[in-house]
């Protein structure tokens, strides 16, 4: 189903990212995956994310349709050129994958396979402007397809990033395209999301606010230097400072919740990247929004 209509519905949508298994064996995969199938709308699913080589997220996805489990199926730029990525699109939609995630990705030197070549035959833009193009019957070339694909576009922002205005103008760019949802990185700061949200309300699309439940101080002083546009201010991480480890999730978790509840009213759901805490991403996600049952 697609995302658009729950948002149409005026449901808080939420969705929560699972990292696919490096290898063929999906057990604990699906066992994670399990851990978060009844509080969420769908289940992200990363394409080699991070320049980190995994299981094609294409097959993953499929995986979840059978389960009855909504995915969204990220798609980079990266790894493929532009028939690539067409026929894998279409292929995706052949399988019954609607709700799509297109991102530029990663470069590889960050990731496990640094001397792999990046492609990026498509920027960001042009990548959103492929899909709607086979939604409407043809490809980027202007051949007909036979039959075409109904996908739910979404796209990335950082609401962090500054100088602001060339990262607005390429989400300007992208919503001008087809997109027609927006999942952002992790936001920790109200006045942050809020100036976010005042500069896209004239798109008129959906923002579903990124989240990372902290799991330590040093975590959170490492995404502050690590993690272009991530600001975890001082004020979080000294209530983390010093916690014996039993106090630690039970202390993060409501510092989430009690974050996420400001949000909730600015935007139109959230995105759970939840780094290792899939027990505890139902916890947040029903405290701020409730018990989510798969298919409302």
């Amino acid at each position: 189903m697609h995302l658009s209509e729950f948002f149409r519905n005026g449901r808080f949508v939420i969705t929560c990212e699972i990292t696919p298994p490096k290898g063929v064996n999906t057990d604990e995969f699906l066992n994670t995956v399990d851990m978060v199938k009844n509080h969420v709308d769908a289940v992200n699913i990363g394409d080699n994310q991070r320049a980190v080589m995994r299981a094609a997220a294409l097959a993953v996805c499929h995986l979840l349709k059978q389960k009855n489990i909504e995915p969204v199926m990220e798609l980079t730029a990266r790894d493929r050129n532009r028939i690539a990525i067409q026929s894998d699109l279409l292929g995706a939609s052949m399988v019954g994958i609607e709700n799509i995630l297109l991102v530029s990705g990663y470069p590889p030197a960050v990731g496990d396979h640094a001397q792999a070549k990046p492609v990026y035959d498509f920027d960001s833009v042009s990548l959103v402007s492929a899909a709607k193009s086979l939604t409407k019957g043809q490809d980027v070339t202007g051949h007909a397809l036979d039959g075409a694909p109904d996908f739910c576009i979404g796209v990335v922002a950082n609401p962090g990033l500054k100088p602001a205005e060339p990262h607005l103008e390429r989400l300007k760019q992208k919503i001008a395209e087809g997109a027609q949802f927006i999942q952002t990185q992790t936001v920790y700061d109200l006045e942050v999301l809020e100036r976010f949200m005042e500069a896209v309300s004239k798109f008129n699309v959906p923002v579903m606010v990124g989240h990372t439940m902290l799991r330590s101080a040093s975590m959170a002083s490492f995404m502050n230097s690590n993690l272009p546009g991530v600001c975890v201010p001082d004020k979080l991480i000294r209530e983390l400072e010093g916690l014996p480890k039993q106090k630690i999730a039970e202390t993060s978790l409501q510092l989430s919740i009690d974050l996420l509840r400001r949000m909730k009213p600015l935007c139109q759901g959230i995105h759970f990247m939840v780094a290792g805490w899939e027990q505890h991403m139902p916890t947040v996600a029903e405290a701020v929004a409730g018990k989510r049952p798969l298919r409302p």
